[in-house]
């Protein structure tokens, strides 16, 4: 009975110092009694007749599991409010590098590739201090507070759940951060001359000429309630009538803006001596064209999108 033996072994390693000797005993019991039914089937056991019966029970580890379950590193409990946590914080870390990136790029003379390199980089970095901080703030209340629901979750009415209605009415929160992060770059863009000096504007770039500059600050009013209406959806969670009509009014709004952009002549304010040799300014000036009438294909297809749902939902 070594093989037995080495296996219990095997099984105790696994397990916790205060759980050892117990389960050890009950599965020592629960070995034998299958040993003994084979043995009045069989006779004498062979170790090969042992070994199969040890195979079939399991890997020492799956037992050990079986017996003493494995803790997560976070509580079910917490999984919730852990990844509402960490969702929301990520999405305002993604806000703030936005506004720091957008920012050292409108005031240098940095490319729009090293830009998208400082933004990712920025970004990067703030998820893993981020990531870091919420789980090792959650493991520590698990291991604390073990199992226990939030407050919020013990104080639940079921009059208080929202009405039953199609997934799409669910709005998720990379939706919202995504809109929040343009909202805030538009004003970046429109506004950075503001908080530059005079020496650092001079240095600046700023690709729109002085009529196309003043279209976007009409705008700016359309950015201010774009951010509202994100904070509203970031508080509501749930597509209704009103909320449908506002993101349909503040879209339409967005393609009219960016129509009289594509109208605008010129649009785009270049230095002719540094793009001589690589492309001539009328292909930069189509080019420019043709991406704002892709850009407003997007806040068009929400319109058309929304339309849509209100129509499901009446």
């Amino acid at each position: 009975m070594d093989l037995v033996q080495r296996y219990i072994a095997a099984v105790q390693r696994e397990l916790p110092q205060t759980k050892r000797d117990e389960i050890g005993r009950e599965l020592n019991a629960n070995i034998m009694d299958q040993l003994d039914m084979l043995s009045e089937q069989r006779g004498e056991l062979a170790e090969a007749d042992i070994a199969a019966v040890l195979k079939q029970m399991g890997h020492p580890r799956t037992v050990a599991q079986q017996f003493v379950p494995p803790q997560p590193l976070i509580s079910p409990g917490y999984m919730s409010l852990y990844k509402s946590t960490l969702f929301m914080v990520l999405g305002i870390l993604f806000l703030l590098q936005v506004v720091d990136s957008t920012s050292a790029w409108l005031s240098s003379q940095m490319s729009f590739l090293l830009y998208m390199k400082s933004l990712a980089s920025g970004f990067m970095q703030d998820v893993l201090l981020g990531f870091t901080s919420i789980t090792l703030a959650f493991w520590l209340m698990s291991r604390f507070e073990p199992g226990q629901s939030s407050q919020c979750e013990q104080s639940w009415q079921p009059e208080q759940l929202p009405k039953a209605g199609p997934h799409w009415q669910h709005i998720s929160l990379q939706d919202i951060f995504t809109d929040l992060a343009t909202y805030v770059f538009l004003l970046i863009v429109i506004w950075f001359p503001l908080w530059l000096s005079p020496e650092q504007l001079a240095n600046s770039r700023f690709l729109f000429t002085d009529s196309a500059h003043q279209i976007l600050k009409w705008a700016s009013p359309l950015a201010l309630l774009g951010i509202a209406n994100s904070l509203w959806q970031l508080k509501q969670r749930f597509w209704s009538r009103s909320m449908l009509l506002s993101n349909i009014v503040l879209n339409a709004a967005f393609v009219a803006v960016i129509l009289l952009l594509v109208a605008s002549d010129p649009l785009l304010k270049l230095e002719t001596e540094a793009w001589q040799g690589v492309l001539q300014l009328e292909q930069l000036e189509r080019a420019a064209v043709t991406g704002l009438v892709i850009t407003a294909m997007f806040p068009l297809w929400e319109v058309v999108r929304d339309i849509l749902r209100l129509r499901k939902l009446a």
